[in-house]
């Protein structure tokens, strides 16, 4: 179905992909996984040929369709319109159809007739009227139930994403390409993909960050490789893909271990025969016995000459048989520092209510947020958590009631379009900006943060989804918050600095609101959930609590 030969591609010099082959098969479900910036979407951009490789070909054999990450452009047609156009001609067909039956009220001809059974045939191959249920369907278990006459450029960046989702899954094309398809999805729309994507019959290449995303809906795992940019395959889903992974380092680990011991033997071995000879040569043969003499001369060159078969032996584990020690997992290494600690009531909501016009988003919401809390903000997509963020952050005003900040708290507000970040500014400027940095230090600041090398010369604009959320929470660290408002910080995060993530937020001494919509973070991290309910926001215990309301 794909067959991907030999594809490399480099930008500037800097390879991105190097001598990448891979065959993926009819029904196949594939997880593509690395770092951040490691080349996963340039590698679904030559899949989809919106992108040429510098060398290498591709070949599909199938009907394909690629979801990019980001949202659809704002453009004049409506939802329905937007999401149906993922089935090619169809409302050209469908269009062909109701002129024709309106044709026949006046002209019932063999050729009318002839021509309106055509029509009929093409637009029920493509479907017919059934499409606009499964419209419906779609739309609905993504959790997008705005109206299908709705403008898309009317839309929130969120929707449009999801209905960009829609109009893919809706077209049903042998192979899929999902460049982190969850992103934009509240927890049960989520839940619904993963059982849209486990039971889809076609072939799926699916980039994302969340692991139980992964273990329920792949097969496989292709992991592309920063350092080499070749991949390297697993066999099952992500858990497997992690204990695989933990397994091969263990035992790499012990073979470079039981090198690097034998290394020390053989090193201690040479010296001791150095010594040996050093000792017959210059101390027995000195005296006037001339026997004594030729045999410990002939000891100590035999003794010389073990010493340099040994040596030998040492350069060439040092060169040629040298094993590598496993490299470091390539993580985030937040350090928070110390913090000026805040009153012990961080942010209380008295008969807290915000409106957008005449329409109430919550009301009398009574709320309460202590020093060195975490509490998860859930619920659906549109249903606040962001605005009640905003509100706390002072961004909004409310329509009633009010927020009342503890003494001593500092709010650091990281929002889910990363607005502050001048696209223009580098890490290195944006840092030195904030804090009294000279470079090295605001270069070993920012190493924190994976931001190594030239990459802290590297425009905000440039960056990748992830590498800007990384830079933002360095930008609240140097700012020296004690209270964390994040607003679904850890959407373009890899695996492995989402685990990080969560153990440098268990060591920050501070309190924590986070909107997320990621289960086994809220399930690790949150010690009590806040959620939008019954026109209101109330506190629930755990999200299996929250769930059941």
């Amino acid at each position: 179905m794909l067959h991907l030969t030999h594809i490399s591609k480099s930008y500037a010099a800097q390879p991105v992909l190097d001598d990448v082959s891979c065959l993926i098969n009819p029904g196949e479900h594939v997880g593509l996984i690395g770092v951040n910036g490691c080349g996963k979407t340039t590698l679904l951009r030559i899949i989809a040929g919106s992108e040429a490789p510098d060398r290498g070909s591709v070949s599909v054999r199938a009907s394909l369709g690629y979801l990019p990450q980001g949202t659809p452009p704002d453009e004049t047609r409506t939802l329905g319109a937007f999401v149906r156009a993922g089935i090619a001609g169809l409302d050209a067909a469908r269009a062909r159809v109701e002129t024709l039956a309106a044709q026949l009220a006046h002209n019932s001809s063999a050729e009318e007739l002839a021509a309106y059974g055509q029509a009929v045939a093409q637009f029920e191959a493509l479907g017919g009227y059934a499409v606009e249920q499964r419209v419906e369907e779609i739309l609905a278990g993504l959790g997008l139930g705005a109206p299908l006459e709705t403008p898309l450029a009317e839309l929130s960046g969120g929707q449009r994403a999801r209905a960009g989702l829609a109009r893919l899954l809706l077209a049903a094309p042998a192979l899929l390409l999902l460049d982190e398809p969850t992103n934009h999805l509240d927890i049960a729309a989520l839940e619904w993909l993963e059982r849209f994507i486990a039971e889809y019959r076609g072939a799926a290449i699916i980039v994302s960050h969340d692991w139980a995303f992964l273990d329920a809906t792949v097969t496989r795992i292709l992991e592309l490789d920063d350092q080499t940019h070749r991949l390297a395959e697993y066999a099952g889903n992500y858990s497997a893909y992690v204990e695989a992974k933990a397994q091969a380092r263990a035992k790499q680990f012990a073979a470079w271990q039981d090198q690097q011991d034998e290394i020390a033997r053989l090193q201690n071995a040479a010296r001791h025969m150095r010594g040996l000879a050093k000792f017959r040569k210059g101390g027995k043969a000195d005296g006037g016995d001339k026997f004594a003499k030729g045999f410990f001369a002939d000891r100590s060159l035999e003794t010389t000459r073990r010493a340099k078969q040994i040596e030998a032996r040492i350069e060439r584990l040092l060169t040629e048989d040298k094993l590598d020690k496993p490299a470091r997992t390539y993580e985030m290494k937040l350090d928070f520092g110390a913090l000026p600690r805040g009153g012990q009531i961080v942010v209380a909501l008295a008969d807290l209510g915000f409106a957008f016009g005449e329409r109430w988003v919550f009301r009398h919401a009574d709320l309460t947020l202590r020093h060195g809390e975490r509490i998860a903000l859930i619920g659906p997509n549109g249903s606040g958590k962001t605005t009640l963020l905003r509100v706390i952050a002072g961004e909004l005003v409310p329509r009633e009631g009010s927020v009342h900040i503890g003494a001593n708290v500092r709010l650091g507000y990281l929002a889910q379009d990363h607005a502050p970040l001048d696209p223009n500014v580098t890490p290195l400027a944006l840092v030195r900006a904030l804090a009294p940095l000279d470079e090295t230090q605001a270069r070993h600041f920012l190493h924190y943060f994976l931001f190594t090398g030239d990459k802290v010369f590297t425009r905000i604009a440039a960056l990748s989804y992830g590498e800007r959320a990384r830079l933002m929470l360095a930008r609240l660290v140097v700012l020296g918050v004690n209270c964390l408002l994040l607003d679904e910080p850890i959407n373009h995060l890899d695996i492995p600095s989402r685990a990080r993530f969560t153990a440098a937020l268990d060591g920050f001494p501070g309190a924590i609101l986070i909107a997320t919509h990621d289960r086994a973070f809220i399930d690790q991290f949150a010690a009590g959930i806040w959620m939008p309910h019954a026109g209101t926001l109330r506190r629930f215990t755990d999200r299996l609590e929250a769930s059941a309301r």
